[in-house]
């Protein structure tokens, strides 16, 4: 029987949460990626948080959720929505490093850019990636069929997606999103 319950991204950005939101929602799943109506994910889960409310609440209805810093919610989202799967988009250290910081260069060109994403520090950016998959690594030690972690740059796909959510294969490309000129080669 396919998985039906919910699907978390806690993976950092610029591997692939774009990717997998689109693939997610190509699979049936409901997914939420990054905003609903201009409001931030992540502003809503703060939201409910500091209402005590559960972390989903009014947006519930959505199955899959990507690109909202869920690696700052993990412990707590399991915990509140038993029986989800966990989804850690990931990528080679390098590669993902040139692209956080590619990513931040074109936030500060632009000029009414308000996020907090302005700066560059890849120091700590290995630092909290090392430490979040650690972290995740021994939260999910006993149960490791609720969570994957998924290479898309590095060529995982479809298989390895959809094993973890026994679902079938589509009979297409697996999506790739906001790609670079140069990063799937």
């Amino acid at each position: 029987m396919a998985f039906d319950g919910k699907v978390f991204n806690i993976g950092f950005n610029k591997a692939g949460t774009s990717s997998l939101a689109v693939a997610l929602n190509r699979l049936g799943i409901p997914t939420l990626h990054h905003k609903l109506q201009g409001k931030r994910l992540y502003e809503i889960i703060r939201a409910n948080q500091a209402r005590g409310a559960k972390l989903l609440h009014g947006v519930e209805h959505y199955r899959g959720f990507s690109d909202f810093a869920g690696q700052l919610f993990f412990r707590l989202l399991d915990r509140q929505y038993p029986d989800s799967r966990f989804i850690v988009t990931n990528r080679e250290l390098e590669a993902w490093l040139d692209s956080r910081e590619a990513h931040v260069r074109r936030n500060l060109a632009r000029p009414h850019y308000w996020g907090d994403f302005r700066t560059i520090d890849r120091p700590r950016w290995t630092r909290r990636r090392e430490e979040h998959l650690a972290a995740v690594r021994q939260h999910f030690a006993t149960r490791p069929e609720a969570l994957l972690i998924l290479d898309i740059p590095g060529g995982d796909g479809w298989n390895e997606l959809c094993s973890f959510l026994e679902l079938p294969i589509p009979d297409e490309p697996f999506p790739r999103e906001n790609v670079s000129a140069d990063e799937y080669r």
